[in-house]
């Protein structure tokens, strides 16, 4: 087969139109201009940023809502005036915080009596560009200072300003409104497997995986100074740090109910902020000294290979190369379902390229496919997007001929970014 030339940015194949560049316009949102301080963007303080929040958190549109345009007999062409096609699926509207307009003076009043302050919309002005060469880079991470997404954008990107975010999708957001020019978000674990929100939101926003970085965990049982281990009735942290330290909590002998949390780092600041003596949380040694709390037990997770994968994300891919090792991630699904997952994954093996992962999730527009059959029924099967992760650079032409073949077998394919592998060297937890 001939060799296809590199693609300039990334390798799309879809029947459906592109979105338009990215516009400021485009954007529906504002902040509160009288509560919070944006310095190059971003607030001062997690206070700062919590408030800014409200930028971000978008109400989430599960399916379309038609609109007539003037004049039209149909809602289908006002709809496609407000909902482009990306990559063969369509995208939401960012209708975060809705804007006021002054001239409804009813909603200019409801605010009033509400004591809420007038919102503005969000300018030019507000939005700070890529920071130049030798300056610091802004990374935005699901959780509170201590978390381990903290600590993963550390070594991702040293020295840079870590931003806190409340959800991952805030995350996202904010590298997509250039409050941010990093996301480091954990796409599996090595105990709890794929973190599948960030799977699905990798396909919704239109964000490039740049680069991968793996985190040892290292958990520590934290409680306030002066409680000891017999005075705890509960322990507190995310879901997968209670089951990653299940055993080892029984061996300590604690009978305490386990309660979830959003994230670890979270757990021992909600501790320390209500002052909860018979409450210990799980999570890193570097929370325990930002909230004040004491290290009961040092780490307790019931493997000490445990490990979590980030995907570092931009608004741009990077160019790929061949002088090092590389990854290349890969999303695609077919219009008549699974069978057509052996010859793509022939694809591959046939260049003798290895697969590092694969994960299958529900396609959210088309979740069932029916197939009618006259003698037995209606057979009903789940349709399915799958995420492929391979180990070569875009830049190779084995690659290309690959996804080229793909593309043959496919009705939807996207890549999701080509990246350099995670090459450090490998150690076990052993604290941060």
């Amino acid at each position: 087969m001939q060799a296809i030339a590199p693609p300039s940015q990334s390798f799309i194949r879809t029947t459906r139109p592109r979105l338009a560049p990215f516009r400021l316009a485009s954007i529906q949102c504002v902040y509160r201009s009288d509560s919070v301080n944006f310095p190059n963007g971003v607030g001062l303080s997690r206070a700062d940023w919590q408030s800014s929040c409200a930028i971000l958190t978008s109400k989430v549109v599960s399916k379309e809502q038609p609109t007539e345009k003037p004049g039209s007999g149909t809602g289908s062409e006002g709809s496609a005036d407000h909902i482009a096609a990306v990559n063969g699926h369509k995208t939401i509207d960012l209708n975060l915080v809705p804007i006021i307009d002054k001239n409804k003076t009813d909603l200019a009043a409801a605010d009033i009596n509400n004591n809420r302050p007038q919102a503005k919309p969000l300018t030019i002005t507000d939005l700070s560009p890529a920071p130049m060469h030798g300056s610091q880079i802004r990374v935005a991470y699901q959780g509170v200072p201590g978390a381990y997404s903290e600590a993963a954008a550390g070594k991702a990107y040293p020295n840079c300003e870590a931003i806190p975010c409340d959800q991952f999708e805030v995350a996202f957001q904010a590298v997509e409104l250039w409050i941010a020019d990093r996301a480091v978000l954990p796409i599996e674990n090595s105990l709890g497997g794929s973190i599948h929100r960030n799977y699905d939101l990798l396909l919704r926003h239109r964000l490039h995986i740049v680069g991968e970085v793996q985190l040892p965990v290292h958990h520590c049982l934290l409680a306030l100074p002066g409680v000891r281990k017999e005075y705890l009735t509960r322990v507190i942290s995310h879901p997968q740090a209670l089951a990653q330290c299940e055993l080892t909590l029984t061996k300590l002998g604690l009978n305490v109910a386990r309660e979830a949390v959003d994230d670890t780092a979270g757990a021992a600041e909600y501790v320390a902020a209500n002052n909860l003596r018979d409450t210990a949380a799980i999570a890193s040694a570097r929370a325990a000294g930002l909230y004040g709390m004491n290290i009961l037990a040092d780490g307790i997770q019931d493997d000490s290979s445990n490990v979590t994968r980030f995907v570092m994300l931009a608004r741009e891919p990077i160019i790929p190369r061949t002088d090092r090792p590389f990854k290349t991630s890969i999303v695609f699904a077919h219009d008549k379902g699974t069978s057509v997952l052996f010859k793509v994954l022939s694809a591959f093996a046939f260049r003798n390229i290895s697969l590092t992962k694969i994960e299958s999730r529900p396609h959210r527009n088309r979740p069932i496919r029916l197939v009618d059959d006259a003698n037995v029924g209606t057979a009903k099967h789940f349709e399915y997007m799958f995420y492929v992760d391979f180990e070569a650079s875009m830049a190779d032409v084995r690659a290309q001929n690959a996804l080229a073949e793909v593309q043959e077998f496919t009705s939807f394919l996207r890549v999701l970014g080509s990246y350099p592998m995670d090459m450090t060297p490998w150690c076990p937890s052993g604290g941060d």
